[in-house]
């Protein structure tokens, strides 16, 4: 019982990264392909400025899902680990690359520079959710099981490729759709309308990847697909159409809060579809949830420790998020900047 509720709480967790992290991902694929310095101008200023304050926190959830997989489930952790090395290496150091391609672009002074950094931070953007897809596909193919040696075949396989794709596509989705309300948020209405499109385009996009990836998995992933098709798998395979009808009608609409809502809601009930798609296993065919799990009582004292982490860091976290979305962690600007120095001189003369 312990070791299925850890399983939900490994599974929410994945959600969590895939949605907030998503959106992070998302918004350097279209710094990535927003054109020239002069053209992408506009939107990589409301990408640095939307991103900035929130941007490291969303790595919690990813180093949340290691600690849960890595306590909770050590054959799991080790099985991934092990047969799917070099994407995940490759993913980690995307993540890497992407963080100080961003955190360096900024502050530099020189245009070479910034052009530099921000290459660095979009094409990581969108390299690093291929990766990570293409491992979970891996694990979704079944080509993945206890004692399985790492090659090119356990993730390159056609439902790793399609999957690698749908989490470009998502991450795409995500961060449109949010940069889109950002935009509104900074008075920015050339921008409301510039990632609204773009959201609805990367929508239809995802979409037509879903269709293709029931045809892969039919063939590819028969024990995925069957549970895809039947019960509750199927069933958040529902929700999550439903919430893509209702983002595409929101974004006809001008876009605000409840529009994210949707968003997250596709992406979360498509993750959590696949997740009841696999039950009872983690590696389909292969390793279940009992089998995988670690000693009881380590599962009981992770259930608790996560317990505490979820009411000691929860709040924070949602009041960061609170924050950022009603501006209150903006930058001071340059003459905000200069008034403050200035009144503090003059602070400093008159006592002298």
């Amino acid at each position: 019982m312990t070791a299925d509720l850890i399983a939900v709480v490994l599974l929410l967790a994945v959600t969590a990264y895939a949605c907030a992290g998503g959106t992070d991902y998302g918004a350097g694929f279209w710094d990535l392909t927003a054109g020239g310095a002069e053209r992408g101008r506009r939107p990589r200023w409301l990408i640095d400025h939307a991103m900035a304050p929130v941007w490291e926190v969303n790595n919690v959830w990813l180093i949340f899902v290691l600690v849960v997989m890595w306590t909770g489930f050590p054959v799991l952790f080790q099985t991934v680990f092990s047969a799917m090395w070099l994407p995940l290496a490759l993913a980690a150091v995307g993540m890497v690359l992407r963080g100080a391609g961003f955190a360096f672009r900024k502050p530099s002074r020189g245009l070479a520079g910034r052009r530099v950094y921000g290459a660095v931070f979009a094409s990581a953007s969108v390299v690093t959710p291929f990766f990570l897809g293409a491992a979970v596909g891996g694990v979704a193919s079944e080509r993945v099981a206890p004692g399985t040696e790492a090659s090119a075949d356990v993730w390159t396989s056609p439902t790793s490729v399609v999957f690698g794709l749908v989490a470009i596509a998502t991450t795409a989705f995500l961060g449109a759709v949010f940069l889109a309300k950002d935009a509104r948020r900074f008075s920015a209405p050339d921008l409301i309308a510039y990632f609204r499109r773009r959201a609805l385009g990367s929508l239809a996009v995802l979409t037509v990847l879903a269709v293709v990836t029931g045809f892969v998995t039919h063939e590819d992933s028969p024990y995925v697909w069957h549970g895809l098709t039947r019960g509750l798998g199927l069933l958040f395979v529902v929700v999550a159409g439903a919430s893509a009808l209702a983002t595409a009608w929101l974004l006809l609409r001008t876009p605000g809060t409840w529009v994210r809502v949707t968003a997250v809601g596709v992406v979360a009930s498509a993750i959590v579809a696949w997740g009841m798609a696999q039950r009872p296993y983690l590696l389909p065919t292969s390793l279940t949830v009992a089998d995988a799990a670690g000693a009881p009582s380590t599962l009981t004292w992770l259930a608790i420790v996560t317990l505490v982490a979820l009411v000691a860091v929860a709040p924070a976290v949602v009041l960061l998020y609170w924050l950022d979305t009603h501006g209150e962690l903006e930058e001071l600007t340059d003459s905000e900047l200069r008034r403050g120095n200035g009144t503090a001189g003059d602070g400093e003369a008159h006592e002298r």
